[in-house]
């Protein structure tokens, strides 16, 4: 009879662990003996240096197992406050359709899937993205749209790099006009510095065509007016200029679309479209333009082929500027884009159909025109003389409107000192509009008013053609027939769910199904990204010990949560490493080093922050040539700004000399980037803010 087990042996401890990492006892033994080693110790010893090899674990909590780490989850969530909000500012609540919720966002499926650098396996992936591309071509009134971008603030920048690209105009300078989001501006100001753009910020009478190579305006406008566009747009073509226009996908069901009005290109975000809030983000965005400008675009596009036995066939259109391709010469550093968030966008739209956008954007019109109705009845201020969802008003003391309007639960935009603003969305219904008017002070009948308000988009303006006529967005409205479609689209694909993707990549990654289920969870779902910060507390907290964490494992002081991708990572970090020399008076180091075996980002993003590139070459393993490094170091001389390395590199490889390889720069006046996306292999074993890098990126989606 076996010995009773003690209570404290009946606590499955390490249940996380036993049940997420593939390999047991007897694997490890099988792989050990297969490269001839006795232990993983003599493994990590073959294989990681000694001079970046910790002595010390990790400062970091003990493991939980699944079930605590979902309540102390559930703890979080509950610190968080849901309000019904209307700050809008280009992110607004959604619905998301149960029969996606649950086969698409939460089936491992469509979530594990690799980027589609292989059609034969990912066809269901890739038609998909090309509904999203079709259905945002469509509704902008374009004739081509990429594969999605990270955010509007971003996809904003791209259209600004890509007009200069595009455009013989002389100038420098490029236009935005003053009523656009403001973190939309904060983005072109950043990534305009660095390239020598000069950023005009004003109303139209700023904008001067013999000066401006190209201008973005938007529509509608930050504040909800429907800005007058054509005589900039006329004037800037006249001139040679180019002309984008920030918009929203829902606004451009009703509105006449930025394609059809003379913009050049147009971008936005597709969050309102059944993706959830989620206090920021991931979403994706879009950009849109003119076939004669395809090859201009950042990212990617699915394109229709056919295969060798002349069958239509989706591929990753790639085209000539791809990172891997241009490198230096690439002219974006976009690489993944949100694509699961594409998906759930472009599949909404399948599921509601023309009908069905018509029926929310007008029905979300409809009550933003009683809100206002009731508004200027009751004798406020309304500032917009047009809208589609968002209105301005002018109160005596803002401030004091939005924390009244806050402790009834309702959060509004706080503009400027004496002004408010609203924006309503696919939640918003009767109740929410006698909310609005309570705080604001006035009563009023949605019912009274609803046949008399005013309608906010001129005649002139009003969209008149068809949309979304492919049958994909005509033929799935019922729950079995989306559901079978869904299904279909997975069973064309190769995912996580299936089987290992031999591929491997920094994108490679299968969560956790507990690390999967909060993210539906209201208390972070529905959470604006400017919320009031004593509604936020649980995600604040949760930021914080994330970042905690990141620095006891990497080894530096302080960690950022700011960058959306990895990409983004590198130009985030390559700005501080610039920005670090300008403080010290050394503008003029502006070389990045960069190994030939690097990520294609890795030098995109070094032009993008004003560096130039010069490589490195490596050997065959992938090991940097330290002599060559030294001697490109030496040409730089005081120019030298970073060494931008991959370690372990992208071929795997510990180098022995990363010690030396950091001290050298270091002695030349240089900082040490380090590209984090294989930070996995590095974790409780070697810490980069230790062993001599500077600054660094890290691919969480592992």
């Amino acid at each position: 009879m076996e010995p009773r087990q003690s209570l404290a042996e009946l606590v499955e401890r390490d249940e996380f662990v036993r049940r997420h990492i593939g390999p047991d006892a007897a694997d490890q033994v099988h792989m050990l003996a297969t490269l001839g080693l006795g232990s993983i110790d003599e493994l990590l010893a073959a294989t990681v240096p000694d001079v970046i090899r910790m002595t010390a674990g990790l400062d970091l909590p003990g493991a939980t197992t699944v079930t605590e780490a979902l309540e102390e989850l559930r703890g979080l969530a509950g610190q968080n406050v849901l309000t019904t909000s209307l700050i809008g500012m280009g992110y607004s609540g959604t619905i998301t359709p149960p029969v996606i919720v649950r086969n698409v966002l939460e089936n491992p499926a469509w979530y594990t899937a690799y980027t589609p650098y292989q059609p034969e396996i990912s066809q269901g992936r890739l038609e998909a993205i090309l509904n999203f591309q079709t259905m945002v071509a469509d509704l902008t009134g374009f004739s081509i749209a990429n594969a999605s971008l990270l955010d509007e603030a971003t996809a904003a920048a791209e259209a600004m790099t890509m007009i200069r690209r595009l455009t013989k105009h002389a100038g420098s300078t490029f236009f935005v006009h003053e009523d656009t989001h403001p973190q939309t501006i904060a983005v072109l100001t950043t990534r305009a510095t660095p390239i020598g753009i000069d950023l005009v910020v004003g109303d139209t009478t700023a904008f001067d065509p013999t000066v401006c190579f190209g201008a973005l305006m938007s529509w509608p406008g930050s504040s909800g007016e429907l800005h007058e566009h054509t005589a900039l747009v006329e004037a800037a073509h006249a001139n040679g200029a180019l002309v984008a226009a920030t918009t929203d996908l829902l606004a451009c069901v009703l509105l006449t679309p930025p394609g059809h009005a003379g913009f050049d290109i147009a971008v936005g975000l597709a969050q309102r479209f059944g993706v959830p809030m989620g206090f920021g983000g991931p979403h994706a965005a879009f950009i849109a333009t003119l076939d004669t400008h395809a090859r201009a675009l950042p990212g990617r596009l699915v394109g229709v082929s056919t295969d060798t036995a002349g069958r239509p066939a989706l591929r990753l259109a790639l085209q000539t500027r791809e990172q891997h391709i241009r490198r230096e010469k690439a002219t974006s550093n976009i690489c993944t884009a949100q694509v699961l968030l594409a998906n759930i966008a472009g599949l909404y739209a399948a599921w509601h159909g023309p009908h069905g956008l018509r029926r929310i954007a007008e029905r979300v019109h409809r009550l933003t025109s009683i809100a206002v109705a009731g508004l200027r009845a009751g004798g406020v201020d309304v500032l917009n003389t047009t809208w589609f969802d968002t209105v301005q008003c002018r109160v005596a003391d803002a401030a004091t409107v939005v924390a009244g309007a806050h402790a009834q639960g309702l959060a509004l935009r706080l503009v400027d000192a004496v002004t408010v603003g609203f924006s309503l969305d696919e939640t918003s219904n009767s109740t929410t509009i006698d909310l609005l008017w309570n705080v604001m002070g006035v009563a009023g009948s949605v019912a009274n008013l609803d046949s008399t308000a005013p309608d906010g988009i001129p005649a002139g303006s009003r969209r008149t053609d068809e949309i979304l006529t492919h049958g994909v967005f005509n033929r799935y409205h019922t729950e079995h027939e989306m559901l079978r479609y869904l299904r279909r689209l997975a069973d064309k694909d190769l995912a996580l769910d299936r089987t290992m993707i031999p591929l491997g990549s920094c994108t490679m990654k299968l969560n956790a199904t507990a690390e999967m289920m909060p993210i539906t969870w209201p208390e972070f779902a529905d959470v604006h990204p400017y919320a009031h910060p004593a509604d936020t507390t649980g995600y604040r907290t949760m930021i914080a010990q994330l970042e905690q964490m990141l620095v006891a494992i990497t080894g530096y002081d302080a960690v950022s949560l700011q960058p959306n991708a990895g990409s983004q990572g590198e130009f985030a970090g390559l700005l501080a490493i610039r920005n670090y020399h300008a403080s010290r008076g050394d503008d003029q180091r502006t070389v990045c080093l960069i190994p030939s075996s690097a990520h294609g980002t890795n030098a995109a993003s070094a032009v993008m922050a004003g560096m130039q590139v010069v490589v490195v070459a490596c050997d065959d393993q992938g090991n940097v040539d330290v002599t060559d490094l030294q001697a490109k170091a030496d040409a730089a001389g005081d120019r030298l700004a970073a060494l931008m390395i991959t370690y372990p590199s992208t071929h795997g490889v510990f180098e022995s000399a990363i010690r030396d390889i950091c001290a050298s720069v270091h002695d030349r006046g240089g900082q040490v980037y380090v590209d984090g996306a294989n930070l996995n292999a590095l974790v409780g074993l070697a810490q980069p803010g230790r062993f001599g890098a500077d600054v660094s990126h890290l691919n969480l989606h592992k």
